[in-house]
C-alpha cells in the first residue's frame, strides 16, 4: 500500500531502517566469519562485494562507507528531524535525548570499526577481535535504536506535515 500523506514521514524512516537491518545480517554474518578466522583478504573481498550490491553499500568509497551513510542518516535526524518532532510533540524531549545519545554511541562503533578494518590482517588476533566485537555490537545496538526510534516517533510523524 502506497503511504499516505499522513504516513509518508514515517514511511520514508522505515524505508532507511529496513535497508540498515537487512546490511546489518551481513555485518553479522561478516563478524561470524572474522571470529571464526577468515583469511583478512576474504574480509576485505567480503567488503568489497558490499560495496556493489544494494542501495546503501553503493554508497560507499571505501570498505566501511557505510559507517558514513549512518553517521549521515543520524545527522540528518538530529538536525531536521528531531527538532520538528519536539515542535510537534514537547512531550517527547527525553525519547529525543535518548535517541542522540544513541547515535553518538553508534558513531563510536563505527569509528572503532572503520579503524579496526583499517588494520585487519591475518596475523593480528587483537585487529580480528575488535573487528568482530565492534560488528557484533553495532548490530545489536542499531537493530535496538531502529526500534525504538520507530516505536517512538510513529504516532508523531503520523501527525506532521512535509
Amino acid at each position: 500500500m502506497p503511504p499516505t500523506p499522513r504516513n509518508l514521514m514515517f514511511e520514508q524512516l522505515r524505508w532507511v531502517h529496513d535497508k540498515l537491518r537487512r546490511d546489518l545480517k551481513t555485518v553479522r554474518q561478516l563478524a561470524t566469519q572474522v571470529d571464526a578466522g577468515a583469511p583478512a583478504e576474504k574480509v576485505k573481498a567480503t567488503l568489497s562485494r558490499l560495496q556493489s550490491k544494494g542501495p546503501l553499500w553503493q554508497l560507499k568509497v571505501d570498505c566501511l562507507q557505510y559507517c558514513e551513510f549512518v553517521h549521515a542518516h543520524h545527522g540528518i535526524e538530529d538536525a531536521h528531524l528531531f527538532p520538528s518532532v519536539l515542535r510537534a510533540d514537547p512531550s517527547l524531549r527525553g525519547t529525543v535525548k535518548k535517541l542522540m545519545a544513541d547515535h553518538v554511541k553508534v558513531s563510536d562503533l563505527l569509528d572503532e570499526i572503520e579503524g579496526a578494518v583499517r588494520n585487519l590482517g591475518d596475523g593480528d588476533a587483537a585487529a580480528r577481535a575488535r573487528v568482530s566485537a565492534g560488528l557484533s555490537a553495532l548490530s545489536e545496538h542499531l537493530l535496538e535504536h531502529l526500534s525504538f526510534e520507530e516505536r517512538s516517533l510513529e504516532k508523531v510523524l503520523g501527525t506532521m506535515r512535509m
